[in-house]
């Protein structure tokens, strides 16, 4: 199945969030689409430390969202490693909650006011992300069917998995078995490492199942580990580029 070394069943995942970007580039605006966001230059040097700082870390396998700011940070990240670095393979399942609307704002106050509190309501039933968008719930199954699908493969023991905000918020909740609210308590600053290690064992029809979960490290910032002058919530210092 493979394991850490001095352990039976249990694996380790590095799950990232993708650098610092700027959703309200012309380009943004001009195709009204915030997916083709890509990394800003502190956002590179963010997955630049990030890089640095898991370069001596034997990653079996991989993996972005198939959004370029989630390749463009994971490639950045294994660029930087002193080991031999896995192949970057695609996993859409643990994409980017579809927003189903494109906020055409009219100031940075505006867009933070309506997207830095969504996650607040993820746990109220039917809870969409932002009028017309995906539900929480459903992308907690899809979410769950990737982290599942991830565990179940064989031969691995380490993993790395860049992914976004709302996604790594939702993971966190549900490795700790809370509900989808108390997601909104996990911030997830950009180019930040999440590190959960799993115990795993066979159940008896020979399939891997989940014993438990283990949070070893949250929304770690190799770029400023004790988060000095970072005041502001992820979101509330991506939109105030706009005021810039």
């Amino acid at each position: 199945m493979g394991s850490l070394p001095g352990t039976t069943g249990r694996r380790r995942l590095y799950l990232m969030r993708h650098g610092f970007v700027d959703y309200t580039s012309p380009e943004v605006r001009a195709a009204r689409d915030p997916s083709i966001a890509y990394l800003t230059e502190q956002g590179r040097e963010e997955a630049k430390a990030a890089g640095v700082a898991l370069s001596d870390v034997p990653l079996d396998i991989a993996f972005h969202t198939g959004l370029r700011r989630t390749q463009e940070t994971a490639e950045i990240v294994l660029s930087q490693h002193d080991l031999v670095a896995p192949d970057l393979e695609f996993e859409p399942r643990f994409q980017e909650l579809q927003s189903g609307q494109y906020i055409d704002f009219k100031s940075a106050e505006q867009l933070a006011a309506t997207m830095t509190f969504q996650f607040e309501r993820a746990g109220e039933p039917g809870a969409t992300f932002l009028e017309g968008g995906e539900k929480f719930s459903d992308a907690m199954e899809r979410i769950e069917d990737g982290l599942k699908g991830l565990l179940s493969r064989p031969g691995w023991a380490t993993a790395l998995l860049v992914a976004h905000e709302v996604v790594n918020r939702m993971i966190l909740s549900w490795s700790i078995g809370a509900p989808l609210g108390s997601s909104a308590a996990f911030e997830q600053d950009t180019g930040c490492i999440n590190i959960l290690d799993f115990d795993l064992v066979p159940d008896e029809q020979g399939n891997t199942r989940i014993e438990r979960v283990l949070i070893k490290a949250v929304n770690l910032t190799p770029g400023n580990y004790l988060k000095n002058g970072m005041n502001l919530r992820s979101l509330e210092a991506i939109f105030t580029r706009a005021a810039e």
